[in-house]
C-alpha cells in the first residue's frame, strides 16, 4: 500500500486558474492539472493507492466551504482522503473543528505562510491544542516557503516551541512537519525536532525541482540552485527520524509522483523500512487497514 501524505486539489472550475497563479509566484512547473480526476490518473499510472489531500484556508470565511468539500471528495473519490482546514483567525475554530471529527475528516492543513501567522502564535496553538483533545492529525508547512521568499512563520524552532507548550511529553499531539521539516533549513530540523514526536512528510524535499520550462520558461532560476536533499542529506535525517517517523508525500502538482517514488526505492535501507516510509507509517496514522 503506497500513500502519498502531501497532494493539493482545487474545484474543476477553479483548478487551471490556480494553478497557473502558482506556478507563477513560484517560477515552478507542475505535473498534474491540480483537479481530483487529474490526481487519480497520476496514482493510477504512478502505482499510488491512496493520496492525502490538504486544502488551504488563506481566509476565514473560506473554511465551512472547504471542509463541506473536503467531505464530498472522500464520499466521491475512494482514492483520495482530503483532511480539513482551519484558519487561525477564525472567532469559532473549537466549534468547527469539533465539526470536522462528527463528518469523518481525519486531521487538517495549516499554512502559517499563506494564513500569515507564526505556528507558536497563541492562535494555533488553540487550535492545536483543540485538534490533540480530538485526535485529530495536524500537518502543517515547515520552513521556507517557494513563492514566499524570506518568509518564515514555521520554521523549525518556532514548531519545537508550538508542540512543546501544547503537548509537552509527545503523547497527545499528532503533528506532521512537511517538506522534511523545514524546507531548505533541514540543517535545523534534527536539533530541533528529534526529541519531539513530530513526524516529517517527504514532499517537494528529495532530488530536485523543476523551473517552468518550454514556452513558459521566464528564467527566474536560471544560473540558481535548484536542488534539495540528495540520498546523503535526506539519510542525515533518516537516520534521526526513522522509518516509523517518515511519511512519503510528493506535494503533488508541484512534482514528479515517478520520481518521489524511486528515490525512496533506491535508499540504502531494508525494503521494510521502505514500506514504512511508502505507506505503513502513514495508515497506521490515519488509524486505516489495507481493505478500507
Amino acid at each position: 500500500m503506497i500513500v502519498d501524505f502531501h497532494t493539493h486539489i482545487f474545484p474543476d472550475r477553479i483548478a487551471e486558474r490556480a494553478v497557473a497563479s502558482l506556478k507563477k509566484n513560484s517560477h515552478t512547473a507542475a505535473f498534474s492539472d491540480g483537479t481530483s480526476e487529474g490526481l487519480i490518473e497520476r496514482d493510477r499510472a504512478a502505482g499510488i493507492d491512496l493520496a492525502v489531500v490538504l486544502p488551504v484556508a488563506t481566509a476565514p470565511d473560506q473554511v465551512t466551504h472547504i471542509n463541506d468539500r473536503a467531505a464530498e471528495t472522500n464520499r466521491r473519490y475512494p482514492g483520495l482522503l482530503s483532511f480539513a482546514s482551519i484558519h487561525p483567525d477564525l472567532t469559532d475554530a473549537a466549534d468547527e473543528l469539533k465539526r470536522v471529527k462528527e463528518i469523518g475528516l481525519k486531521g487538517v492543513k495549516l499554512h502559517p505562510v499563506y494564513q500569515g501567522k507564526d505556528i507558536d502564535d497563541p492562535a494555533f496553538l488553540r487550535i492545536l491544542d483543540v485538534c490533540a483533545g480530538l485526535g485529530l492529525i495536524v500537518i502543517t508547512h515547515g520552513g521556507w516557503d517557494i513563492g514566499f521568499p524570506g518568509v518564515g512563520h514555521c520554521q523549525p524552532d518556532q514548531i519545537r516551541r508550538a508542540v512543546r507548550t501544547v503537548d509537552p511529553e509527545g503523547k497527545t499531539l499528532k503533528f506532521v512537519a512537511a517538506h522534511m521539516g523545514g524546507w531548505r533549513i533541514w540543517e535545523q530540523v534534527p536539533e530541533m525536532l528529534c526529541d519531539t514526536a513530530v513526524y516529517l512528510d517527504t514532499s517537494f524535499s528529495t532530488g530536485h525541482f523543476y523551473p517552468l520550462g518550454g514556452n513558459e520558461y521566464d528564467g527566474y532560476y536560471e544560473g540558481k540552485d535548484t536542488d534539495m536533499l540528495d540520498t546523503e542529506g535526506f539519510m542525515e535525517l533518516y537516520r534521526v527520524f526513522g522509518s516509523e517517523r517518515i511519511l512519503f508525500g510528493t506535494d503533488s502538482p508541484w512534482s514528479d509522483a515517478g520520481e518521489s517514488l524511486a528515490f525512496i526505492r533506491a535508499l540504502p535501507v531494508s525494503e521494510e523500512e521502505k514500506a514504512q516510509v511508502l505507506g505503513k507509517t502513514a495508515m497506521k496514522l490515519l488509524g486505516l487497514t489495507e481493505t478500507e
